[in-house]
This record gives C-alpha cells, structure tokens and sequence, in this order.
C-alpha cells in the first residue's frame, strides 16, 4: 500500500491538546489524532468524514456526535481517533447529497443507496489497518456501533469494543432505527 506520513504536530482543540497527523493515500489524505498515553492496547475510533455532520451540524445522523463522544473519550483515556476521508459511506460527497434527496422523497439510506447502484456501505478499512500497524498496533480496544468495523480490521485484534452512546433527536430516529435494524448496529 504507497501511503505517505506527514509528520507530527500539535493540535490544541476545544477537547483538549492532542497530535495530528496525516496519511496521503492517492487523492485521498486521513488523519490520526491522538492523545497520549496510547498504551499497549490503544483505544481508537475509525471515524468516516461525514461533511454535513462533522462540520455542518446536520441532525440527519449521529456522526459529530460520534465523532465529539470519541475526542472526548480520547482526551480523557488515551488513544487516536483515525479519521478516514470515505465521505457518505464512501460514495462520496455527490452521491450522499443525491441520496439525501431520495431520503426526503422517503427512503430510508439503505434504500437511497441501493437505487443510486450502491450497496448500503462502500467503506473500506485497509488504511485504518495500515495506521494502525505504522503504530506498531495490532490489538485494539475499538470505539464503534458498527459491527462490520469489528470483522473488517485485518491483522488487527478488537479485544474490546467501547460502545459510543449517543441521544437521538427527532431528525435522525429514523436513520438509527435503519442502522439498527437493516445494518446491524449495535445500538
């Protein structure tokens, strides 16, 4: 896998001070945000770029508040956060605004999805591995809802998963009740 590594820098943030760094895959560039101490066996979030929730606020879903649970978890005990640019579930910022509109014609995201021709998550985890061994980590203690993130790590040993809780509002019961029921999540 060619992945470039930027080097370390500080990041002072409104959770706290943490190290950032970046991962250049292609046209695609992640980021690692981490607090130490991280320990034998770190606590890391795998956390999907989500533009409408992580910068906009949007009440669609629960991503920042995913994301905002999982800094503060961090900053508290330790650990990273990898933030992987696989916007809309890795179809892309496009495609996920496209699918909104489906959503407000009554779909559910699964179902805009599917008639946009993709399947209900495109994402990928093989540069949250690469990170994570580039660590020298290859047992995690794994911040996630997302069952399919606990099997798609390969090399890598979830020996915990941290469950992230967040309080819906009216806006996203629906969506989680989806990610509940058709994805699996556990929640």
């Amino acid at each position: 896998m060619d992945i470039k590594i930027s080097r370390m820098a500080n990041l002072p943030s409104r959770f706290g001070n943490f190290k950032v760094q970046a991962y250049k895959q292609g046209e695609k560039e992640h980021l690692v945000i981490l607090k130490e101490p991280l320990g034998e066996i770190p606590n890391v979030r795998i956390h999907s770029e989500c533009l409408t929730g992580d910068v906009l606020g949007s009440l669609k879903c629960d991503c920042r508040d995913q994301l905002e649970n999982a800094l503060e978890f961090i900053q508290k005990n330790g650990g990273m956060v990898i933030y992987l640019r696989q916007e809309g579930r890795n179809i892309g910022l496009f495609n996920k605004i496209n699918a909104y509109a489906l959503q407000d014609d009554g779909m559910d995201t699964v179902e805009a999805n599917h008639e946009l021709g993709f399947r209900p998550d495109e994402r990928t985890y093989e540069a949250a591995e690469f990170i994570l061994k580039s660590f020298g980590f290859t047992d995690i203690k794994l911040l996630t809802n997302n069952p399919q993130k606990l099997t798609s790590l390969k090399g890598i040993n979830v020996v915990e998963r941290v469950p992230i809780i967040i309080k819906p509002n009216p806006k996203n019961i629906s969506y989680l009740k989806v990610k509940k029921e058709k994805m699996g999540h556990l929640l």
